[in-house]
Formats: C-alpha cells, sequence, structure tokens
C-alpha cells in the first residue's frame, strides 16, 4: 500500500481494520469493525468499512470467508508488521492494558476474570503435550498449573479451534499486573526477555524487548526464533525461561510483598525477583522511583513443549476468561 497511491488517512483506517482482524480468530463483518474502529477513535460506518475492505481485498490482505465476513491473509499479516512506525508503536502494550483493566479476579474469593494465553495443538499431539505441561509446572520454576482444554470445533467470539486441532488455555502472568491494578497499585508492564538461570536460580535477561515497541508480542518472538531452554532449565538446572518485568512506584513496595505472596499461593503466578527502588533486576533496566518486579511467563509450559518437537501456535496474552473455567492440572 504505498504511501504515493493513498491519502494518510485512509492508511491508517487500512492499518487499524488490519490490526482488528488480525487480533481475532475468527471472520467479522464490517458492521463488527465499525464498531471496533469507533471505540478506537476512527469516526466510520459500515459502507466505509466495505469500502476500506475492498482496497485491502484488492491487494490480497484480507479474504472474504463466505457471510461469515473477513479475514487477515498471511500477506496482511506481513503488511501490519511492516506498517508505519507511527502506526506500530503502541499496538501490543495498548491490548496488555486494555485487558489488564478488564482482569477483575479477586484473591480473596478466587473469583473473577483472568488473562489467558491459547495454544492450539493436533489433537493427536494431546497426550504428550499434557505430560510435557506437567512436567514444566511441576518442576523448580513456578508457573501457573491452571488450564483448560479446548475441543475442536469451538468458535467464541475469542476463541477458534479449527477442526483436528485442541486448544490449551494457560494462565497468563501478566494476570497479575490486572491483580496489582485492582489493588491500588500503578503498574507499567515494560518487558518481555529472556531469564538465563544457572543452578535453579535466575540470574540475568539475556535478551529484553520493550513492550510498547513492538507489533509482535515479544513471547512469540522468543519462541518463534527457538531462544528458548525450558527444558535444560527444568532438567538440568540451567537454561532460558520466558519472563517479564514490570514497575511499581517504590513508595507501594511492601503492600505489593502482600499481594503477590497471595498470587503465589493462589497459584496465579510465580515470581522470579522483586528489585530495590531505582536498581536493574536480573539486569534489566528500571527507572528511578520504581521497583521492577520479574515473572516467570505463562507460555514456558508451551515453550517446552515446542522444544520437545511438538507443533505449537501459541498466542500469548489471547483474552479474558472466568477463573472458574480452569481447572488444576493434577
Amino acid at each position: 500500500m504505498p504511501a504515493t497511491t493513498i491519502d494518510s488517512m485512509v492508511q491508517r483506517k487500512l492499518i487499524e481494520i488490519l490490526r482488528i482482524l488480525y487480533e481475532n480468530h475468527h471472520p467479522i463483518g464490517a458492521r463488527l469493525i465499525a464498531d471496533r474502529m469507533n471505540e478506537r477513535g476512527y469516526p466510520i460506518g459500515e459502507r466505509g468499512v466495505r469500502y476500506h475492505l475492498r482496497i485491502l481485498d484488492e491487494r490480497g490482505l484480507t479474504q472474504r470467508q463466505g457471510y461469515d465476513g473477513r479475514v487477515i491473509t498471511e500477506l496482511g499479516i506481513n503488511e501490519l508488521n511492516n506498517a508505519l512506525v507511527g502506526d506500530r508503536l503502541g499496538f501490543i502494550i495498548s491490548r496488555i492494558e486494555k485487558l489488564i483493566y478488564d482482569t477483575t479476579f479477586n484473591l480473596r474469593t478466587g473469583q473473577g476474570n483472568v488473562i489467558i494465553n491459547m495454544s492450539i495443538i493436533d489433537k493427536n499431539d494431546i497426550e504428550r503435550t499434557m505430560d510435557v505441561v506437567r512436567h514444566v509446572i511441576y518442576s523448580d520454576y513456578p508457573v501457573s498449573p491452571y488450564i483448560k482444554l479446548i475441543e475442536e470445533g469451538t468458535v467464541t467470539s475469542d476463541i477458534r479451534i479449527p477442526e483436528g486441532k485442541v486448544g490449551l488455555a494457560t494462565m497468563c502472568s501478566i494476570t497479575i499486573d490486572g491483580i496489582l491494578m485492582k489493588s491500588g497499585i500503578p503498574v507499567n508492564t515494560k518487558y518481555g526477555g529472556i531469564l538465563k538461570v544457572e543452578d535453579r536460580k535466575p540470574v540475568n535477561f539475556e535478551d529484553i524487548i520493550v513492550y510498547n515497541g513492538t507489533t509482535v508480542d515479544p513471547m512469540r518472538i522468543f519462541i518463534s526464533k527457538k531462544m528458548t531452554r525450558v527444558l535444560d532449565a527444568v532438567d538440568k538446572g540451567s537454561g532460558r525461561l520466558l519472563a517479564n518485568l514490570r514497575e511499581i512506584p517504590a513508595s507501594a513496595l511492601s503492600e505489593a510483598r502482600i499481594i503477590l505472596e497471595s498470587v503465589m499461593q493462589s497459584g496465579i503466578g510465580g515470581i522470579a525477583g522483586i528489585g530495590k527502588p531505582g536498581s536493574p533486576v536480573f539486569d534489566a533496566p528500571v527507572d528511578n522511583g520504581k521497583v521492577g518486579i520479574a515473572v516467570y511467563a505463562g507460555v514456558n509450559a508451551m515453550a517446552a513443549v515446542e522444544e520437545s518437537g511438538i507443533q505449537v501456535n501459541t498466542s500469548p496474552i489471547s483474552t479474558i476468561i472466568d477463573f472458574r473455567e480452569l481447572k488444576k492440572l493434577e
């Protein structure tokens, strides 16, 4: 979509439509797209969306799926990833902020909505997958044991499981950010990274990606580049795990420690380390007046599944689900 041939405002609307289609796991129509566009500050009607969809169709960036609506194509995903920098920045962090806001889990009652990662695997691989997941969850690294298996053919507003596949929802560690925020503690979800461990203890972040500077979730990048060594960490004590880091005000540290202890006891997630005010956490920089909190990512188990040779399609920070739908893996 050369800028010389398309008006800049039209360009931004086209990119936003691609974003909306990318965020969905199933085809959606012009009316729903128009609603989403208006929520994001783009005043456009259903007729206007159809006009823009025709442009995208002509360029092979979207594809009609009968009466169900449109989906984004591989070419469209590439276009989205190569969009104007000004449009790209903040894409992932905006999604994170929305899901954090939608998190309602109450540590006292054990009820409410939590954030999940969604992985899709071949149903013939489910038995081997569960063996690996169980192996990681009940290791020395605290990863939430709460999961949900979703049958093939399931289609909801947020989840689509193709025929012949099984969905596996795992607890997303960003749920912790939502719990902190709902407790009145401001949170800045800052980095996703590769955390090196030795002798079963975290040592340093070998690589980090800032959430507000990428359109692709850092965890997905690290998994796709095969940078994890989760099974080595579990079996040998030294390896590379996925982790993320958030910042909170230093003045909230005492209260946060109490909340994080309850988070651990509830099985929501595992804390890798809590820093000192203004000091790096495992070599990841932290702003003055802030404290960094590193948390093991919920997708570590699925990274291990991929390491074991099982094909997995994982979407980190996927959607919101009622905690009661998750079951503890024994």
